[in-house]
């Protein structure tokens, strides 16, 4: 076996939503969307809620354990803390969100700007007490951008969101390439194998069950600053 991704080649993550007050009396994390991958909050512990922005206007979904919720790419998501808030993450198209499907909800001067979103959106490599006020700093941006987003959908102007959208598009545009591949040898692959194997059991093949096997991950990385809140990470090969 050279490759043993999980289910489907998604990507997985345990998230507690930030404790941090934004400007609007609400603790959570950095407003965001992605453009190739659909998201999934499994919530296993706590209570919250996701704010989120799209086509059908602006929404809030209460989470407590047992809840999942899941939004498809071009969703303005913002997790919301209210209790110990605790997230399993599934992430669609494991790979893209990590080489950059994702983009903030950052002002749109700071978007029209590649140099300027690039240094709104990085952080420090090392965890410490700057990469969490440059974490909280961008939160704080994006917060700033989706309460104007938000404002506008309430007021039923969608002009804005579809101009975000524009934006976020121009702003991956040129990390498309590397997107490719990384989706054909994660999920378009899972997939090209359940249809092998599909195939081989019609045709009373069954020799790939001989390679079956058990795999066991833990976090590589805990307690990280992601866009929701803090992160433990996992590395999965084939994933």
């Amino acid at each position: 076996m050279d490759e043993f991704p999980l289910p489907g080649a998604i990507g997985l993550s345990h998230v507690r939503a930030y404790e941090w007050l934004a400007e609007d009396g609400v603790c959570g994390g950095s407003p965001h969307l992605h453009l190739a991958c659909t998201e999934a909050y499994v919530v296993t512990g706590g209570r919250g809620a996701v704010q989120t922005l799209s086509a059908d206007g602006y929404d809030q979904t209460e989470l407590e354990a047992g809840v999942i919720a899941w939004f498809s790419p071009g969703t303005v998501h913002r997790m919301v803390r209210r209790e110990d808030l605790a997230i399993t993450v599934l992430m669609q198209n494991s790979g893209l969100p990590e080489a950059g499907d994702a983009v903030f909800t950052f002002p749109p001067e700071v978007l029209a700007d590649p140099a300027a979103y690039a240094e709104a959106a990085a952080l420090p490599a090392k965890q410490g007490p700057a990469a969490e006020a440059a974490a909280r700093r961008r939160r704080d941006l994006a917060v700033q951008g989706f309460l104007e987003l938000r404002a506008a959908l309430v007021s039923g102007d969608f002009a804005p969101l579809r101009e975000f959208h524009r934006a976020a598009a121009a702003l991956v545009a040129p990390k498309l390439a590397e997107w490719v591949p990384k989706w054909r040898a994660g999920a378009l692959a899972a997939a090209e194998r359940t249809g092998a194997q599909l195939t081989a059991l019609a045709a009373g093949d069954f020799s790939h069950l001989a390679e079956a096997g058990v795999r066991v991950a833990t976090p590589s990385r805990r307690g990280g600053f992601g866009m929701c809140g803090r992160r433990d990470e996992y590395e999965i090969d084939g994933g």
